[in-house]
């Protein structure tokens, strides 16, 4: 038995009408009353009752027809389904992101964007560390993810730099600093550090310390901490000064004061990392969207004025 056996009989149930049943699949009559003719004999029942007049399903035929309509409908919503798939318009997708990229406007809205141009897909966030997060790339239980270099890709997991996001210091409310807006590095030689773990994050814990380095000072280490949301606690509590990516300035803003670094300033680079070969088409979607919202967003960036209320919105 095959499909288009079962095809042919539901068109003939419809039409009652071999004649117009045949023209509707597009073979002549007399073949396709043997394939009918077929059926029945491999079913083993009569399935309709032929006069010279009319087609009479038969109480047989009648349960197979709705039988026949089942198994065609699955049929046809199995071959929509996996088109839908095959196009990346349905599926699933897992990304990640680092606990510092989280907080990024331009992150939150590739998701945001992302969801509502394609709300077919079914969505999985993942936030971990950078170097967690292209482990799990490899292992491909993470489809494409935001992170923070260094790194540069390989043969397995790509690599696709996206921003360089300015940093600022975070300084407790009370302190020296927290009345101004704008500082240098300089102004922070004689400074305790709250840092975040450079086994964890060592891109911006380098890039901070190469920034202080090139300024004349090596920063005095007060603190680990092993998240950059911890750092900004133990800064608050007066442990000590940080250096973080600007969009976590939101962050403990009762506690905190933020001050923007002119000169040689620390920058954070944003990327996205996802497998070199074997994409769906769900997450080439993806990277289309984050690279077309973190190219708007530089855009933006490059006009003070609308970089500043896009932050502060």
């Amino acid at each position: 038995m095959e499909l288009r056996h079962l095809r042919y009989f539901l068109a003939l149930a419809e039409e009652l009408s071999f004649t117009r049943a045949a023209e509707r699949v597009g073979i002549a009559q007399p073949p396709f009353s043997q394939q009918i003719q077929a059926l029945e004999h491999e079913i083993g029942v009569r399935l309709v009752d032929r006069t010279p007049r009319r087609v009479v399903l038969t109480d047989a035929g009648t349960v197979f027809v709705e039988r026949v309509r089942f198994i065609l409908s699955r049929i046809d919503e199995a071959v929509t389904v996996t088109q839908q798939v095959g196009r990346g318009l349905a599926g699933h997708v897992c990304i990640g992101f680092t606990e510092s990229g989280c907080f990024h406007p331009a992150v939150t809205r590739t998701l945001l964007e992302f969801r509502q141009r394609y709300p077919g897909l079914h969505v999985t966030l993942e936030e971990k560390s950078s170097t967690n997060l292209v482990a799990m790339i490899r292992e491909g239980t993470v489809d494409a993810a935001f992170i923070r270099p260094p790194f540069e890709g390989d043969e397995i997991v790509a690599y696709r730099p996206l921003l360089q996001e300015e940093m600022v210091v975070a300084v407790p409310k009370g302190h020296r600093l927290a009345s101004r807006t704008v500082g240098e590095l300089r102004d922070l030689s004689e400074e305790t550090f709250v840092f975040y773990h450079r086994r964890i994050r060592p891109g911006l814990t380098d890039a901070v310390i190469a920034a202080c380095e090139r300024s004349g000072f090596h920063p005095r280490l007060g603190q680990v901490a092993p998240q950059l949301t911890s750092t900004l606690n133990l800064v608050a509590a007066g442990l000590g000064i940080s250096i973080v990516p600007e969009s976590l300035r939101h962050l403990r803003t009762n506690d905190i004061a933020y001050l923007r670094l002119t000169g040689d300033a620390p920058r954070a680079a944003l990327g996205l990392a996802s497998r070199v070969e074997g994409k769906s088409a769900a997450v080439e979607h993806f990277i289309a969207v984050a690279v077309e919202v973190m190219q708007a967003y530089e855009q933006r960036r490059r006009s003070p004025a609308k970089h500043r209320a896009d932050l502060d919105a």
